[in-house]
């Protein structure tokens, strides 16, 4: 049987050429379906958004920001658990993040080890967004 967890794509949202092709690469020697986009513009036009387990999605990029993709994704309904990344290390940046509802957000350059535990927690928040809809609650 498939499940959402077997079909569904972990997505990236980077400006960063480096990240957007380095990134997929990894999440696929780990198991995962990847896609790669370079804007937020970008991956709001993309099909599936519906088949997306979680995104992984840099904080500053030029246009539309990670936070305000957020923001529309929340507006259209789309509960989809977010991983930020950032270039900034600063600790006030990440609290913001976790306040508005992401479920980790990690310095670059981040571990392969802190990439893999945010994808958990992701997968956790997946699965309890699921559950809700499941229940029609």
């Amino acid at each position: 049987m498939k499940t959402r967890f077997s079909t569904g794509v972990v997505s990236v949202v980077d400006d960063d050429e480096s990240v957007r092709e380095s990134l997929p690469d990894l999440l696929k020697e780990l198991g995962f379906a990847a896609r790669a986009f370079s804007s937020a513009k970008e991956f709001l036009a993309s099909d599936g958004l519906d088949q997306i387990l979680c995104l992984i999605l840099d904080i500053a990029m030029p246009g539309m920001t990670g936070p305000d993709l957020q923001r529309d994704l929340k507006r259209r309904g789309l509960e989809i658990p977010i991983v930020f990344i950032t270039a900034d290390r600063d600790d006030t940046v990440r609290t913001r993040m976790l306040q508005h509802g992401a479920v980790e957000c990690l310095f670059k350059p981040f571990s392969e080890s802190a990439l893999v535990e945010a994808l958990e927690a992701a997968f956790r928040a997946r699965r309890a967004i699921d559950s809700h809809q499941d229940s029609g609650i």
